[in-house]
């Protein structure tokens, strides 16, 4: 077996994909750890759900693994620097999700913006425009591009911060985004979305200090992980009203259990991760996961027709 596949995908797509590699279509093996860890001895690539932890204990009874693809979600539950030292390439297609997640941003911030209101200057709470507000974009990814064509649209302002993109590189001219440092992106945007991919030197990056001086009536939508965001800074904020309210498309683990900060909250919404997950969204995902892996992996032996085990196509 060469391609071991654990993540519903298009029919076709893993038809493609048994067609020039010896492929298994397993989604059974996703809540079976045992049975995972028997097969995985002989698969070069593994395209496995975020149910799936990918750590170094799974990779040690993989040796001969060389990719991990992953058509749906973030890079939750993968150890890239685990799959960094262990010589597999981790395969994802952020591109894939961008007009998906921008479109969803889009609508999180038109609903939070008319649904929470402010206190206007007649005394009167009222809603407020996208196409008035300025928008802070924590992340240069794909999304970021897509929904800052978007935003132009509307006639919003649209600023940005990354940590890993100089302020002088020529992406932000380009996308049309001002760019600035953290503190000044979180004290100047009446929206602030989160797209920054997550790693663990990032945890915690907006904290007290940024969000103690987040601009009044701010709203907060977050697509990345909540990570990024201390639990405890993030609670005060909601509570205070420094933060008007604040929408996750996933949050961690734990944080809405009764006795944490944000138990509660009425202000802060929660989704199940439906910001990238459409029809096309998942098409475009499945091939581009699966034609990278095909070029990682090689062509067949000889260009011969791969044996294949994928039988049942959900």
């Amino acid at each position: 077996m060469t391609v071991l596949i654990l993540e519903p995908l298009e029919a076709e797509v893993v038809q493609w994909l048994a067609e020039r590699h010896d492929a298994r279509f397993a989604p059974e093996l996703v809540g079976d750890p045992e049975g995972l860890l028997e097969v995985l001895p002989g698969a070069r690539a593994l395209i496995a759900p975020p149910e799936v932890r990918i750590d170094a204990q799974l990779l040690r009874g993989a040796r001969m693994l060389r990719a991990i693809g992953r058509a749906s979600g973030g890079a939750d539950n993968i150890d890239v620097e685990a799959c960094r030292k262990a010589g597999v390439e981790v395969v994802r297609s952020q591109a894939s999700t961008a007009s998906a997640e921008a479109e969803f941003a889009i609508g999180a911030l038109l609903s939070l913006l008319r649904r929470v209101p402010v206190e206007g200057s007649d005394g009167l709470k009222v809603g407020r425009e996208l196409g008035c507000s300025t928008i802070g974009v924590l992340g240069l990814t794909p999304t970021a591009q897509v929904l800052a064509q978007l935003l132009q649209a509307f006639g919003a302002r649209v600023i940005g911060y990354d940590p890993a993109v100089h302020p002088s590189d020529a992406a932000w001219a380009r996308w049309g985004i001002e760019a600035m440092g953290l503190g000044q992106l979180v004290e100047h945007s009446d929206g602030l979305v989160l797209l920054l991919p997550y790693f663990d030197r990032y945890r915690g990056l907006i904290g007290e200090r940024q969000l103690e001086n987040a601009r009044s009536g701010q709203i907060l939508v977050g697509l990345s992980q909540s990570g990024l965001l201390d639990e405890v800074a993030l609670a005060r904020a909601l509570r205070s009203g420094r933060l008007l309210a604040a929408w996750f498309d996933s949050l961690e683990p734990g944080w809405l259990e009764s006795g944490r900060p944000l138990n509660g909250i009425a202000t802060l919404q929660v989704t199940p991760r439906l910001a990238g997950t459409t029809r096309e969204s998942r098409v475009r995902a499945a091939w581009a996961v699966a034609r990278a892996i095909d070029g990682l992996l090689g062509p067949p032996p000889n260009g011969s027709k791969a044996q294949t085990q994928a039988v049942d196509f959900y």
